[in-house]
């Protein structure tokens, strides 16, 4: 059984080596350890901080997770995050990922998430990637099981749009490519 969420936030957290220094708040529900005071949860939140960098973030689950490759929910929104490390990639177990409110610009970032075939909820508002007039058909062609981006439930009709976006976009390229 897992516990609650091991809770960095609001620490001040610059880089993801500083995290290990931190005590993790504490909720209504008690965290448990097991005899190498790992703790028993599958969600690490790291969110209202200051990180910009994620290498190191599997120091930090092998530092407070019993199980870090079981990770379910990271969530690391209001940070300064501008790209998604690869190594968010690695946690395959990963099924909620939040990562609004934080400064990714580049819509090609989410491409990166592909690999993760469990990530069924995902945030990314309050990125400059929000601002791409085409930003949730491309995040939600390119994750094809997400359920829920932004809070917001993922319809049957986005993804087919989604879909015929990405042929029509295709199929834009490749006639600017060959023109005949």
């Amino acid at each position: 059984m897992y516990g609650p969420p091991v809770d960095l936030s609001f620490k001040g957290i610059s880089n993801t080596e500083a995290a290990v220094l931190e005590v993790p708040r504490s909720g209504r529900r008690p965290l448990r350890t097991n005899l190498q005071q790992k703790y028993h949860s599958r969600s690490l939140r790291l969110s209202h901080n200051s990180i910009s960098d994620l290498a190191g973030l599997e120091y930090i689950c092998d530092h407070f997770l019993a199980q870090p490759s079981r990770i379910g929910w990271l969530d690391l929104s209001f940070n300064q995050i501008t790209s998604i490390d690869p190594v968010v990639c690695e946690l395959r177990e990963l099924h909620l990922l939040y990562l609004h409110g934080n400064g990714i610009w580049d819509l090609s970032e989410v491409d990166k998430l592909r690999e993760l075939q469990h990530l069924h909820t995902i945030t990314l508002h309050g990125n400059i990637i929000e601002t791409n007039k085409n930003y949730r058909k491309h995040v939600i062609f390119t994750l094809p099981h997400l359920k829920t981006m932004d809070f917001s439930a993922v319809t049957r009709e986005e993804r087919v749009l989604a879909d015929v976006f990405h042929q029509y976009s295709r199929s834009g390229k490749a006639t600017k490519k060959n023109p005949q």
